[in-house]
């Protein structure tokens, strides 16, 4: 495992770019890759957002040519799908809405920027498996891309910048005068086979990337960025979604770099949609929160995810598994491995009492069941607590496997502060700090199928 400095991430950012933008070069050395699960189209038909009047000077509102062309890929229908060209320039536009079998192509330089004219956002329902808005009750702003019940869709390019402006949106957050749930960046809804890749992602209002109630989503060579200090603006979270591949990517923001979601309380439960068949590899990056994350909203249940050759800077958490009384849902077969983590508060988080609640209708007896739990191959330094397991009393998180995990605290300082468990049953083996007593509470034949 390739092992980055943290006096190197600037320079890595860089390499990162110029990566993405001549990956095709150098592909063959990246044999294992999940992005097959949806095959890249190359579109014959071609228009250009100058076309329909698109002006890429930073200052006209773009948003009438944006529909324009989009309904022209709509009704025309031509075989094979469209191919939406945004040439060099800087493009301010209203949110608007992808449709099926296209493909938004964004050139190097080119921008398309969010306005932070917020009069005229438009509202929509809240996600049934939430019930109401993630911030407020009632609806929610829509996405600035957003796509419902697409297939067949490619935001692509030469690492061309998307730009959400959230500042305007953090400063109503922080002074408490928003009226909804602020608005994602990209957000799928109830769609298939989509790809995104080779496009930078700045500033969103809220989470970046949000595949909900998809199947059949890669997410591959994108770059996310926003402020450390920027409140809940999450990398890349599927929700609700199955056959995910997310790798090779770069996200520096101020929430989780990914996080694996579900649903929340009683309308998750009822929802009953859960994510799974989920891959997240090669990811680098930085966030005082948490670098590979399931939760906490995870009542439709989370399953079957590989989270793997991760490098975390920087980090409040480095793996952190979370969900809460009233959740419900079944957390079952993580495997995380092959992981470097340097300067960050807690190494390995799993708790039964994170996330707020909707409302006060939640069911404190609709417990969360959290099992098949397995870490492994991780490396720390600069970490000054190893780690903590909070269990349920009455739902005990159990087959928690860990194997060859050495986290260090500050040079010189040793070991990290030992671990901290409660009502949690499992097994470790080559763990440096040594875990808590109840990590060797379990055969090793429990943790054989995770090994």
């Amino acid at each position: 495992m390739h092992l980055l400095s943290k006096s190197s991430i600037p320079s890595t950012f860089i390499l990162f770019l110029i990566f993405f933008s001549h990956f095709s070069s150098i592909s063959a050395s990246y044999s294992t890759t999940c992005s097959g699960i949806v095959p890249f189209r190359h579109r014959a038909d071609t228009i250009s957002i100058t076309d329909f009047g698109g002006v890429g000077d930073g200052k006209t509102l773009n948003s009438k040519a944006f529909r324009a062309a989009i309904y022209r890929i709509q009704h025309l229908r031509r075989r094979g799908g469209t191919l939406l060209y945004v040439p060099p320039g800087v493009y301010l536009t209203e949110s608007f809405n992808l449709t099926s079998h296209m493909t938004l192509y964004l050139a190097a330089g080119a921008v398309i920027k969010a306005t932070q004219r917020l009069r005229n956002w438009p509202l929509i329902a809240p996600l049934p498996s939430y019930g109401r808005g993630r911030e407020l009750p009632g609806g929610r702003y829509i996405s600035f891309i957003h796509g419902d019940g697409v297939r067949d869709v490619i935001i692509t390019g030469e690492n061309g910048t998307i730009d959400g402006q959230g500042d305007v949106w953090w400063n109503m957050w922080r002074q408490r005068t928003l009226q909804f749930t602020r608005p994602n960046l990209v957000e799928f809804l109830n769609s298939r086979n989509i790809i995104i890749s080779n496009v930078i992602f700045k500033n969103s209002p809220f989470w970046n990337i949000h595949p909900v109630y998809c199947s059949n989503v890669v997410v591959r060579y994108v770059t996310i960025l926003a402020p450390r200090d920027s409140p809940n603006t999450d990398g890349i979270d599927p929700d609700s979604s199955s056959n995910v591949c997310i790798e090779d990517s770069y996200i520096s923001t101020g929430d989780d770099l990914v996080a694996v979601k579900s649903g929340w309380d009683a309308y998750g439960i009822s929802y009953g949609r859960p994510s799974n068949d989920i891959t997240i590899r090669r990811i680098t990056g930085s966030s005082p929160f948490a670098g590979i994350a399931v939760g906490s909203e995870t009542s439709g249940g989370v399953q079957n995810v590989l989270a793997e050759h991760i490098n975390l800077f920087n980090m409040g958490v480095g793996i952190h598994i979370k969900t809460n009384i009233g959740r419900g849902g079944l957390i079952k077969n993580i495997t995380v491995s092959n992981v470097y983590i340097e300067n960050s508060r807690q190494g390995i988080k799993i708790a039964g009492d994170v996330g707020d609640h909707p409302d006060e209708n939640f069911n404190p007896n609709a417990l969360p069941v959290v099992k098949g739990i397995t870490i492994k191959s991780v490396w720390g330094v600069k970490v000054l607590q190893a780690g903590l397991i909070h269990g349920l009393r009455n739902s005990p998180f159990t087959e928690i496997c860990f194997y060859d995990i050495n986290l260090h605290g500050e040079t010189g300082s040793g070991r990290s502060p030992p671990w901290k468990c409660s009502d949690v049953f499992g097994f470790s083996k080559q763990v440096s700090p040594w875990p808590c007593s109840q990590l060797s509470s379990q055969e090793p034949g429990s943790c054989t199928n995770y090994s």
